[in-house]
């Protein structure tokens, strides 16, 4: 019943997602180890910067493909800044810059077989999406100060219902730093354990052989529909995320 059991939790679509401790330590009582996610959120870091800084060191003026590519991301991510904060926004570009590519980075990396989707995890989406949260709010008190508060009191509102609509604004307010992170924990999650499902059935047809050998054709080509779609999901993911930002950052400063 053991053994039947392992083989089960390996083939299982869940366990692409299983964080494993590459290398123990622990500091202070705390544990501190060196995982699959921390290691896979370290190279998107540095492909994301080699990437920029090869384009930078091989900028030509009529831009190849990579370049091209990368262009591309720079100027939907300025187009973001501009549609949403305007000229106010341009200060905030490199950080929201910067989140953009690191998520789009994850999303991608994780598409890699073998790999790991390091924004399949809600404890790394509602990590960034609190510590964007927390910024922005930072930025919010440093622009208007104690004036901040009036924004979960909307102008006009009658005096009999103000406790009412402040404990309203309030709960939708904190609910925004829930909703930015399972909204892509949940996308990535849910597209990649669909794709694992897929790709199981279609080795399982395999396996059995005879006549399944030829219908394994449909699911296989399902399958590579499926990859990419998820690609689309994880560059959309990418940007609704950044999206999202920008528009709790325009929030803020703005005080609607």
């Amino acid at each position: 019943m053991y053994n039947i059991n392992k083989i089960l939790f390996l083939a299982s679509p869940l366990e692409q997602f299983e964080i494993i401790p590459l290398l123990p330590i622990e500091l202070f009582g705390l544990n501190i180890s060196l995982t699959n996610a921390s290691i896979f959120l370290i190279f998107s870091v540095l492909l994301s910067l080699f990437w920029s800084s090869l384009v930078i060191y091989k900028n030509k003026l009529i831009p190849g493909n990579w370049q091209s590519l990368k262009e591309m991301f720079y100027e939907t991510t300025l187009i973001l800044v501009k549609d949403n904060l305007g000229t106010k926004g341009y200060p905030y570009f490199p950080f929201i810059y910067t989140i953009f590519s690191i998520i789009l980075y994850c999303n991608l990396i994780g598409m890699v077989p073998y790999s790991f989707t390091v924004t399949s995890h809600i404890a790394f989406t509602f990590g960034l999406a609190l510590s964007v949260y927390i910024g922005i709010n930072i930025i919010g008190f440093r622009t208007h100060g104690i004036k901040f508060f009036t924004i979960f009191l909307p102008k006009g509102v009658p005096l009999f219902i103000v406790p009412l609509v402040v404990a309203i604004e309030f709960v939708s307010y904190i609910v925004k730093v829930f909703t930015i992170s399972i909204r892509l924990f949940a996308n990535m999650t849910s597209g990649h354990t669909l794709l694992k499902i897929i790709a199981g059935f279609v080795w399982t047809m395999i396996s059995i052989g005879g006549i399944f050998v030829y219908l394994q054709i449909i699911p296989l080509v399902l399958l590579l529909a499926l990859v990419g779609l998820e690609i689309g999901v994880a560059l959309l993911q990418a940007y609704v995320f950044t999206l999202l930002t920008c528009i709790y950052l325009n929030d803020v400063l703005e005080m609607h």
